[in-house]
Order: C-alpha cells, then structure tokens, then sequence
C-alpha cells in the first residue's frame, strides 16, 4: 500500500533504542539498538517529500534520501536498499557514522519547521542491516572483464569506494595497504562503540568475493615505489589518507604520557580486535584509572573521551579554546560524552604541561579564553584572558589536534609528484589526474582530514575518472593496431 506520507503532522521524532549511559560506557558495543520495522516505516513516513530535498543537497554522496524514505515507509526494503546503495558504496557505514546533525539532517526542512527533523541515519543503517540480514547484498559482477588493471594504495573508504566502482567496470583491482587489515580509519581509527568491526570486515570480504585482491602490510615506498606500481598497472589510484599528528607548542609538551590521538586510538581498537599491543598491556595507551585530559574539539577528540571512559578512566575531561557552538565535532557526540561522564572545559586552551621527577606528566595548566573578531573564515578569534589561569590533574594526555599529510613525494617514492603548499595531493579536480600519468589521487591525500562520506564521494568521483582514462588509452591502442 503506498503510504501518505506527511506523518511529522501527527508522529514526533523518535531515535531507535538508546542504551543506558552507566551500562555502555562499561562496554564497546554500539549504544543504540536497532529499530523494529514499523518504528523504521513510522519515522520515515515523517518524510514531507519536499520539492527541494535539501537532505540531498547537503550529502556529500547525494544520497536519494526522500525516495528511500517513501519505500521504507512503505515496506519496500529491498528497493529501498537498491536506491540507497545506488548512491552510495558503505550505506550502513554512513548512518553510524556521518555527522548527520551536520549534513542530511541538519538540513531537513521538517527540522528547519520546528517539527524535528527525520531520522535519516538511523533508517539507512536499518535498511543496509536489514539487506545484509536478507542475503540481499551481493559481490559485484561486472558485465564484462577487461584486460586492464588498477592499483589502488590505501584500502581506507576512498580506496575501497574506487575499487568497488571500477570492478564493476571489469577492470582486475589490486589495492594496496600498509596495515595487516582492510579499512584504514575505519578499522583502527574509529571506535566499535560508533561502528563495530565486524561491519567494515563483511564490506572487505564482499570486496574481495567481487574480485578485488588485497595486499596487506604492503607499503608503497618500501614494497614498491610508486613508479613500481605505474608499471604493473595502467592506471594507480593514491587514496592513503593523512597520518600525520598536529603538534602543540607549550612548555612540557615532551613529557612521557603525552601521547598523540591517532596513536591511542589505534592501540584500543588493536586490543579490542585480539592483537597485543605492547604499549596497552605496559600502560602507556590504557586509561584505566588515570585521569585523562583530551585536547581538541573535533570528532576525534570525541572518540578519545569516550574511549577513555570505556577503558575505566577515573576522569576526563576535554580542553577546548572555542565554546559549544563553534565545536567542530558533532554535537550529538558531545551530547554522549557528557552523558558518559566527560568533563568539557570550553573556552580554555593549555599554556603549559607540569610533570614530575620521573618526567611524567602530572597536570595541564590551561588559560581562559574569549572570542574576539572574526577571521578571514568567519569564525571568530580565540584570545587568551590575562591572569585567567587554571591547572587541570591529568596522568595521560591526548593531543587530538587534526591531522596533516605526511611527505608524500618521499614516503611513496615519487620525488616528481606535486603537491600543495600543505603538503596535500595536486590534482586537477575535473579529471581527478595528477601530474604523473595515470596517476590519479582521493580522499583526505587531496582534501585533507575531513569526513568518512567525502572520502566515499571522492573515491567514486576518481572510479569515474579512471575509467575515463583506461577507455581512452584502450581507443588509442586499438586505433594504433587498426593502422
């Protein structure tokens, strides 16, 4: 039966179970519960079916969010699937994780009416499981295969994007990766309380049931150069993501038991997955019973605390030089952190880090701040308060500052590869190329740290691009033979 759709007159917005912060920050499991299937028809039948679906807009992936939305609502998952999934390589992935209070749902017009907005992330994840669940997810079966081949460095979510894409093209994918599983920041940088590992392993099999072979702990630059990997295959996607740590400048900042966020991140999820990690099991990278300060606003500074409190620290608290509505992580993870216990000190940067005779950190002393004018971003300054000063405990610091490429002519073995003044990827946007033949670049390498969904969208922008490429190169080879 077709739904009327309309249902945000009389139904309110309702998420799908949440448990119990006492209970989840004991545990990694995701904190919120599936919905049953007439919650799920319920809220998506809250869809208004606008004229200008400014959910859509606003996804970086152009999701056809009103159309899945209608199918749900009327039950037709399977189609609901095949529609999401159109547009979108890791669909389940993306409604765990995408800042959607930022993105789809921050901009539903229901939302913008005071009627609160449509609970798009939570429908797409229970579409996608419900797929999975049906048998209805399949490997790819390209229509034809071709001859060509394609080197993908980096199996994080641009990479795995751009190989699901071209396999269906037909072209024999290899992608390379330095770590010993698929998934880059997905597998070790992002905790299994936001997305549980067995999601991302299922997509890297379904990959690899599709034709797509994977070369693990392989790294580009040590393995093989780059110009290796150009004369294996006709075209090379470089999708490695941005590693780097930024650093802050203090007094102190050398003290043992500061440690980078990326770095404590990925030990967690190691001991979660089974592995020993040498500098969780000495208590280097274990909050348990520490008090723990985290620096940083964004959603990595997020995943931090609440890793931290999972790992029984005795406090958190995070430090952050702008307030609560220039945040730039998710509100709704700030929303959890508190929940679970965290402390937010906003308005506050650190200035100084003491420590003890064992060079061990043993408080972070920080200074008041205030907003001044904006700057050229429109954002406004943050400026130290004179004499505003205050100490924070802390046997653990964790620098969760962003991110930043790493020398990247020198690390693949590729000293003619240009790149920016920040030390991301050159590329020309229209054609996804850089200035090497066949060379083509993805993901945070061209646009710098930013969202799993934009890797997704950039990984299939460059699939389309290299395709572009290999047709061509194929025409003017066959036209050279013709003569």
């Amino acid at each position: 039966m077709t739904a009327r759709m309309l249902g945000f007159v009389s139904v309110g917005r309702r998420m799908p179970e949440k448990r119990d912060a006492g209970e989840r920050a004991r545990d990694f499991g995701e904190i919120f519960q599936s919905y049953a299937a007439a919650a799920a028809a319920e809220q998506a039948n809250r869809c208004s079916q606008c004229g200008v679906p400014f959910c859509q807009v606003h996804c970086p992936v152009h999701n056809n969010i009103p159309d899945w939305l209608k199918l749900t609502a009327e039950g037709r998952l399977e189609e609901a699937y095949e529609t999401s999934s159109a547009t979108n390589n890791f669909p389940e992935i993306c409604g765990r994780i995408c800042p959607q209070d930022r993105l789809c749902e921050g901009n539903c017009v229901i939302e913008q009416s005071g009627h609160g907005t449509v609970t798009i992330g939570a429908i797409e994840k229970y579409i996608t499981d419900t797929a999975w669940e049906r048998g209805w997810v399949k490997p790819v079966k390209p229509r034809q295969e071709r001859a060509q081949s394609v080197g993908i460095v980096g199996a994080g979510p641009a990479g795995l994007a751009a190989a699901e894409e071209l396999r269906r093209h037909g072209y024999k994918i290899t992608v390379y990766d330095r770590y010993d599983r698929v998934g880059g920041l997905l597998i070790y940088g992002i905790p299994s309380f936001k997305l549980e590992k067995p999601v991302v392993a299922r997509r890297a099999a379904l990959l690899a049931d599709s034709g797509v072979a994977f070369r693990l702990n392989f790294e580009v630059g040590r393995d093989a150069t780059l110009e290796e990997l150009r004369e294996r295959h006709d075209a090379v996607l470089v999708a490695t993501g941005v590693y780097k740590a930024r650093e802050i400048q203090a007094p102190g900042v050398g003290l043992s038991s500061i440690v980078p966020a990326l770095g404590y991140l990925t030990a967690s999820n190691r001991q979660s997955l089974g592995d020993l990690v040498p500098a969780f099991a000495d208590g280097t990278l274990d909050a348990a019973g520490r008090r723990v300060v985290v620096i940083g606003g964004g959603d990595t500074a997020m995943d931090c605390v609440r890793t931290a409190v999972r790992q029984g620290a005795s406090a958190v608290t995070c430090l952050y030089r702008r307030d609560r509505a220039n945040m730039p992580g998710s509100a709704r993870e700030v929303a959890h952190a508190e929940e679970e216990g965290v402390v937010f000190q906003w308005l506050a940067q650190p200035e100084a880090f003491l420590g003890d005779d064992a060079n061990l950190v043993t408080a972070v002393r920080a200074q008041r701040i205030h907003l001044g004018v904006a700057d050229a971003t429109g954002r406004q300054t943050p400026q130290p308060i004179d004499g505003a000063h205050f100490v924070v405990p802390a046997d653990l610091v964790i620098k969760a500052l962003g991110f930043d490429p790493e020398d990247l002519p020198a690390g693949l073995g590729a000293a003619s590869l240009e790149v920016t003044r920040w030390g991301t990827i050159k590329l020309d946007w229209r054609s996804m190329a850089t200035n090497l033949d066949g060379v083509f670049a993805a993901g945070d390498v061209v646009r710098g740290a930013s969202l799993v969904v934009w890797a997704i969208r950039d990984g299939r922008d460059a699939a389309e691009a290299v395709h572009r490429y290999l047709t061509l190169k194929a025409a003017a080879v066959a036209a050279v033979a013709a003569e």
